[in-house]
């Protein structure tokens, strides 16, 4: 019977740690002589800061310093080149200059968290506010810059003979068009954001949670000033991140240069209503979407258009129909446009499926759409127009399995029962409704590093520094060495979050896994090629002497010349701690190929006839997601991004006010987020069919580091389409097509008493 706990139902490695409240997070560090941090933010979306005072703070009890913008004595730097991107374009409280709303502008160190809150409160500051671009009618629209993979934003691919896209949308027998408007949405991980900063001579250690260590430790090391050596960031626990943890923010550099500059370590802990500003948010985006088809549902020409903001402040552009619309269908005809915005708001980040689910959003609405105006099921019309190839670059997709996921997801979701008109099904005070939606993320993998150690007491460790936002990176690390070696899991010892350790896989676009997993197999590969070296020269081996070629590993054992030995036992007798070997990984997939992930999603909704309340009852995905490591964590990840998209749909939102450029609903009581009773049963299935190419070549089983678990990442994918499948689904309850969202029910009433 085989050990590997590979596509098991496996209890996370460091759950008993967090249920029973052991594990240590940013904020639990305390060394002896800690001081607190909190931070005084600006009142005014743009301008400059006339004056701050700052004696109230200063004569307050414990107050030890109070950092007023501009403060030399801070010595932070602006980042410049690649950094500057994975960080803001301005280094906190060095100039006097206000670029949104919510920008740190002073700073209170004192002896309790109590004492630096309540002498915050007492920093008063006076501007020259000038006017704020807060809206996207407000700023010149510009063309995005390139994807993060250097391939141009926006581009035109047309059949021969074709002019333009216009030209051939008017061609179409069958044109619709529709213009939806996602708006601001945040991450609001568990976990604030806490920094504890801690300075032995000229080395800095950080506990923060981070997505990227490696790269955060060095972008903080270039905003102190120091070499990226002397900075070890402690990462082992995060409670949420979704994005916003991927890059450096104010707050940590603020930390580490007060602690630097009082001698004491600091920590810093930002509020709520502080993440909703400092931390990053997805950018409000209008997107024009318009499908020419054929009468029988055949794709002819496909447009979708974007405008995004793009605060001055940094940010990745926001590309959603780059990642959506020229993976899912093909047509002969495509035109993709996006435009950024520039406004002076608080920085855009990546959001869980940061491009893909608002792209998701506007094309699979217009699917909707287009299945309604054609007469085709929206299942039958998403198969017709299927791509063998991927629809741009014609390469090959090293695993695509879409199709499947519709034929298994109406089966599970019985799409069968639904009725052909919108607004025809009533169940009491509800209309009832289904929609569909189909998923597509790209896989990837990153640059890393792992080392697997084999040691004389039976067990392995396997350490890398990658994070583990609630991902499941621990019991991933673990599953995988385990299925690598052949031994029992308990045998296997994680190591993650500490840069201390090799540069880990990082913990963004759905990557660490695809990335770790095959790092693993060649670190575990190597390691036993050096066991068996070790064991064929030490004098003291009972193989000394013999051809490794002779020895097989098989489940821990090495055997061969009618021996056996597990290697533990070997280490022992031959005096020998342990064996280790490191393999490491450039950015990049395998070439030849396409690679991402599918789905299909099913939803029903409820929607009552006299207030137009919308409720989800019914839900069902279906992903094509590569091998399944561990099941349970990737139901939890899967059911995660459909919650997700439950509350894109129907709940988030977070008006900016244009005269302030204030963010209106920066906390959790006015931003909602979708509670247990806004979330019913959730049926997610996934193929488990494993991706050939991604992870290595697909070898025998049998010896160790010939096999490919072809594992790609869950993370965001059900994310992703989720909105659609509910608004589309709200449409067939009630014949009312809402597109800017939040789908709320003064919305629906106010479109019903337009009709």
């Amino acid at each position: 019977m085989s050990l590997s706990p590979v596509g098991r139902e496996v209890d996370r490695i460091e759950g008993r740690l967090k249920v029973t409240g052991s594990a240590r997070y940013s904020a639990d560090h305390r060394p002896p002589g800690t001081v607190h941090a909190h931070v005084v933010t600006s009142t005014v979306a743009r301008g400059t800061v006339r004056s701050i005072d700052t004696a109230a703070a200063l004569a307050a009890p414990g107050v030890l310093r109070v950092y007023a913008a501009p403060d030399p004595r801070l010595r932070l730097y602006p980042l410049a080149g690649q950094l500057a991107a994975f960080s803001e374009r301005y280094a906190p409280l060095q100039d006097p200059i206000v670029r949104f709303h919510g920008q740190i502008v002073a700073m209170v160190v004192a002896e309790t968290v109590e004492q630096a809150r309540d002498a915050a409160a007492l920093v008063t500051a006076a501007y020259d506010a000038e006017p704020a671009r807060t809206t996207l009618a407000d700023g010149p629209r510009v063309e995005s810059p390139p994807a993060s993979d250097g391939s141009p934003s926006s581009h035109t691919a047309l059949a021969p003979g074709i002019r333009s896209i216009d030209e051939a949308l008017a061609a179409s027998e069958v044109v619709v068009e529709a213009e939806s408007r996602n708006p601001v949405q945040h991450h609001a991980a568990m976990e604030p954001h806490s920094v504890l900063a801690a300075w032995d001579g000229d080395r800095l250690t950080v506990h923060a949670g981070a997505q990227l260590p490696a790269e955060w430790a060095m972008l903080l090391a270039a905003r102190l000033g120091v070499l990226p050596e002397d900075v070890r960031l402690v990462s082992r626990f995060v409670g949420g991140a979704f994005g916003a943890r991927v890059v450096l923010w104010s707050e940590a550099p603020l930390a580490a240069a007060a602690a630097r500059e009082t001698g004491r370590p600091v920590l810093l802990t930002l509020t709520r209503e502080q993440m909703f500003t400092l931390t990053g948010h997805r950018s409000h985006v209008v997107q024009r979407v318009r499908l020419g088809a054929t009468r029988d549902g055949v794709l002819t020409a496909v447009s979708h258009e974007c405008d995004a903001e793009a605060p001055a402040v940094g940010g990745p552009p926001l590309l959603p129909a780059h990642a959506v619309t020229d993976t899912l269908y093909r047509t002969p005809n495509l035109h993709i446009a996006h435009r950024a915005v520039a406004l002076d708001l608080p920085a855009c980040r990546a959001m869980r499926a940061p491009n893909e689910s608002p792209g998701a959003f506007a094309l699979e609405t217009a699917m909707d759409e287009l299945a309604v105006a054609t007469g085709v099921d929206p299942v039958e019309l998403r198969l017709r127009n299927d791509a063998p190839v991927h629809p741009r670059s014609g390469l090959a997709w090293s695993s695509r399995h879409l199709a499947d996921c519709f034929r298994v997801g109406v089966e599970r979701f019985g799409w069968s029962r639904r009725r052909d008109a919108p607004g025809t099904r009533v169940d009491g005070d509800w209309l009832v409704g289904t929609g569909t939606a189909a998923a597509t993320y790209p896989a990837s993998r990153g640059a890393a590093s792992v080392r697997l150690r084999l040691l004389d007491d039976g067990t392995a460790t396997v350490s890398t520094a990658t994070a583990d936002p609630g991902t499941g990176a621990w019991t991933m690390v673990a599953i995988t060495g385990a299925d690598a070696l052949g031994i029992a899991l308990e045998r296997v010892t994680p190591e993650i979050g500490d840069t201390a350790l090799p540069p880990g896989a990082p913990s963004i676009a759905s990557s660490a896994t695809t990335t770790t997993v095959a790092l693993v197999v060649a670190a575990a590969r190597d390691a036993v090629a050096a066991l068996k070296r070790l064991a064929v020269t030490d004098p003291h081996s009972p193989w000394h002497g013999a051809d490794p070629a002779e020895l097989r590993y098989e489940r821990g054992r090495l055997v061969g010349r009618g021996r056996s030995a597990g290697f533990g036992g070997l280490l022992t007798r031959l005096g020998v701690r342990g064996v280790d070997a490191t393999a490491s990984g450039q950015r990049g997939v395998p070439p030849g190929h396409a690679f991402a992930s599918f789905g299909a999603h099913f939803c029903e909704v409820r929607v009552n006839r006299f207030t137009y309340e919308v409720r989800v009852s019914r839900f069902t995905s279906v992903l094509d997601v590569g091998r399944v490591l561990n099941a349970q964590a990737a139901r939890s990840q899967l059911v995660g991004g459909v919650v997700f998209g439950i509350g894109h749909a129907l709940l988030e939102d977070d008006p900016v006010e244009p005269a302030t450029g204030r963010l209106a609903c920066a906390n959790l009581a006015d931003y909602l987020v979708p509670v247990n009773a806004d979330v019913p049963p959730v049926d997610v299935h996934w193929l488990d069919r494993p991706d050939p190419v991604i992870t290595g070549p697909l070898g025998a089983e049998g010896e160790v580091g010939t096999r490919s678990l072809g594992a790609r990442g869950v993370a965001e994918i059900g994310n992703v389409g989720s909105a659609a499948a509910v608004a589309n689904a709200v449409f067939d309850a009630t014949g009312v097509r809402v597109r800017d969202l939040p789908i709320t029910l003064d919305k629906l009433l106010e479109a019903r008493r337009g009709a």
